[in-house]
């Protein structure tokens, strides 16, 4: 009997049917002597709309809502259908005697499968890949110990239960306010308290008063010290004249006194290895990545080139398993601007630490590190290459020492005043040292940066660089070279970049590493949320919708309570009835307040256009092609571009298609990339048009013989080109 292998993508499943010697090829599937290698195309099968419970419901109305149907129902997708037809074909074969689920190997990829399975009544035995990387080795090693299928079960129902509460959540949610308001407002057990943390930023921002305040720095020449006012002091000064008083009296001192001398040693360990969030929030501050840019590309690393590991992992560590394996993937990444890096680490035995190496911190996979695939660095697009350069960088970084300096503090006396200096001396590189050059992945002293406070002047102010001290002795007396007042005002929190709302996102525990992405493009695709330079804040649809939506779906702390739960619930430990009657009671409960509720929406997005169909203003839309004007008017369908057409008018300069606006004085041709302005009915330049030419041929066709010579030229030439 032969084994039907389904995987989640087709190039998935062609790389396990080359390694497992499936050389029949056909549309749907590939076959060997041992296996049927066939695939899905991502999910074939999902949960039922509401009109496929009751036809009434193809039309949104707030009086039939909430929609909270006893048994969730599923149904074959109409776009892979056919690919569903295939599988359902292959179920039925009686030389397949089990089934081996090789979809992703994590809650949704569980999904996919099992609702395949029940979909086509599956009653054989099944069993589960389980690996963390897609090369060769790691394929015919999963072959080899797969595991059963029932050791899933838990996952699965976890995976149920998040599927169906985000419809029952999301869809009465988002159709009670779009019926109420009228207007296409969208909210999610996730995405809606995602969207309250950029509100709350945001307020914060606008009810921020600045403040000025002074600081005062002596000049030592070699060094700068900055004045306090004791121990733990932050060094502002909120009076002005106070501040110019201290200055001018330390000024007049002309020296001062060591105080206070203290030299510490410090080190610093090796930055961890990277789980899904880290590595979007370093690719976003490095690289400018957003979050969905960095999980495509890593995917591609993953499942096309192979040369890292599962991508969608919420851990840092690796298990001891893993360890063996250590060597021979540094050996594999020892080209390029590696090699030297690498070849120093596998002269000796590698060493390994509880920080990098915790069976008990790992989860369903471990932390993203290089395979033992050879790596081609010249087969890499600039982004994957980019990309691999901080996984890889972080990786060998793990195995060298800490970074260790000597840091001297010092307390100097001018009068009565106290000024406070640090300085570092570096002893030994350590890791820092695979950051020394050619690589995006490291930038001063921020590598550990929790991202929810960037561009923080009050504390960019108060930090110390790491300035080199002169030799100092206890009671020695130094020149003061000068002493200065700086004014500066306090500066409210920044708003958030991707790398700090993922951050913040991990921290109250909303949504998964291989869901936040998706959550943030979502929001930003709903015209909820934009992005300004690498910045993220609410639009005005967002901000008004965070007011109308129910205050306890803007809370973190629910969300991140049912995704805890939802984790219990895939271990095992939880209750997915209890939770499920939970997710519907709060459903039922949301829809009444939402129709209860009195307060108006505005749509933000309004224009002084009229639908030229029912008379009612335009909105301006995003959409995937540019900016639409669609009218407000939901049960009309009239919609046209808001991006000015291209005409075959040409530009004088460039020779290249104008676009027609409308203006003031009238409509006008413009040339984008010259800003070259006409307007429509000015006279033409050049050679004749040829009504133009007609026409100027007939009025002087009957006219007298001309008797000047470059008249009867201009005639001329006009009958030829009309010719």
């Amino acid at each position: 009997m032969k084994s039907l292998v389904l995987a989640e993508k087709p190039s998935v499943a062609k790389e396990i049917a080359r390694v497992l010697g499936c050389g029949q090829t056909s549309r749907s599937y590939m076959e060997g002597p041992n296996y049927v290698v066939t695939w899905a195309l991502g999910h074939l099968v999902t949960l039922s709309e509401p009109e496929d419970y009751d036809p009434k419901y193809r039309t949104w109305n707030l009086e039939e809502l909430p929609i909270l149907p006893e048994r969730m129902k599923r149904k074959v997708m109409k776009e892979t259908a056919g690919q569903f037809r295939a599988v359902n074909e292959l179920c039925k074969r009686s030389d397949l005697g089990e089934l081996i689920i090789a979809t992703d190997a994590g809650r949704e990829g569980e999904l996919v499968a099992r609702w395949i399975m029940e979909q086509v009544g599956w009653r054989k035995p099944f069993k589960r890949l389980w690996i963390s990387s897609q090369t060769d080795q790691a394929i015919r090693e999963g072959f080899r110990n797969l595991k059963p299928g029932r050791q899933y079960d838990p996952l699965y129902r976890s995976a149920v239960c998040r599927a169906e509460a985000d419809w029952l959540i999301g869809l009465n949610v988002t159709r009670a306010l779009t019926t109420k308001y009228d207007a296409q407002l969208a909210a999610g057990r996730v995405q809606t308290p995602t969207l309250a943390t950029l509100i709350d930023r945001e307020r914060d921002i606008r009810e921020f008063e600045s403040k000025p305040y002074w600081t005062v720095t002596a000049d030592f020449g070699t060094f700068l010290a900055q004045w306090r006012e004791k121990d733990g002091h932050d060094g502002r000064i909120w009076e002005e004249d106070r501040a110019k008083a201290i200055a001018d009296r330390a000024g007049r001192g002309g020296s001062a006194k060591v105080e206070k001398l203290s030299t510490s040693e410090r080190s610093e360990p090796f930055p961890q290895a990277y789980d899904l969030t880290e590595l979007q929030r370093d690719a976003n501050k490095r690289l400018g990545f957003s979050a969905k840019t960095t999980s495509n590309v890593l995917q591609k690393l993953y499942e096309q080139h192979k040369l890292v590991t599962y991508p969608r992992t919420d851990s840092r560590y690796i298990s001891g398993d893993i360890v063996p394996t250590l060597k021979a993937r540094l050996d594999s990444i020892a080209v390029g601007p590696y090699a030297t890096l690498v070849r120093r680490l596998l002269r000796g035995a590698l060493p390994t630490s509880k920080r990098f190496v915790d069976d008990s911190k790992v989860s369903d996979h471990h932390a993203i590190i290089p395979t033992e695939q050879y790596v081609n660095l010249s087969a890499l697009s600039p982004d994957e290459r980019k990309l691999y350069d901080l996984i890889v960088r972080r990786f060998i970084a793990i195995f060298y020492p800490p970074y260790r300096y000597d840091e001297t503090s010092v307390v100097l006396a001018v009068g009565g005043d106290r000024f406070y200096a640090k300085g570092r001396i570096e002893k030994d590189a350590g890791w820092r040292e695979v950051y020394a050059s050619g690589s995006a992945g490291f930038a001063g002293d921020d590598w550990e940066d929790d991202g929810e406070d960037e561009e923080n002047a009050e504390r960019s102010e108060a930090r110390q660089g790491a300035q080199q001290l002169p030799p100092l002795s206890f009671g020695s007396s130094l020149p003061l070279k000068a002493c200065r007042s700086k004014e500066l005002k306090t500066q409210p929190p920044g708003r958030y970049t991707e790398a700090g709302l993922l951050a913040k996102m991990e921290k109250h525990g909303l949504g998964t590493p291989a869901t936040r992405a998706d959550i943030i493009e979502k929001l930003l695709s709903t015209d909820t949320i934009e992005r300004r330079q690498n910045r993220l804040s609410p639009t005005g649809k967002g901000s008004q919708l965070y007011e109308l939506v129910v205050d306890e779906l803007r809370s973190p702390d629910m969300t991140a309570k049912w995704e805890a739960e939802l984790e219990r619930i895939a271990k095992g430990s939880g209750n997915p009835d209890a939770f499920m009657t939970g997710i519907r009671e709060r459903a039922r409960r949301w829809v009444e307040e939402i129709k209860r509720e009195t307060r108006e929406y505005k749509p933000h997005n309004l224009t002084s256009y009229r639908c030229p169909e029912c008379g009612k203003p335009l909105k301006e839309v995003k959409t995937k092609r540019g900016r639409s004007y669609v009218c407000s008017d939901r049960e009309c369908e009239y919609r046209r571009s808001a991006e000015p057409a291209l005409t075959n008018h040409r530009c004088p300069q460039c020779h290249k298609k104008m676009e027609i606006r409308d203006g003031k004085a009238g409509k006008y041709f413009q040339c984008r990339p010259c800003n070259v302005v006409e307007m429509v009915g000015d006279k033409p330049r050049g050679r004749a048009g040829k009504q133009e030419q007609r026409a100027l041929i007939e009025k002087y066709s009957d006219a007298p013989e001309p008797t000047n010579p470059l008249a009867e030229k201009l005639l001329a030439a006009l009958k030829r080109q009309e010719e």
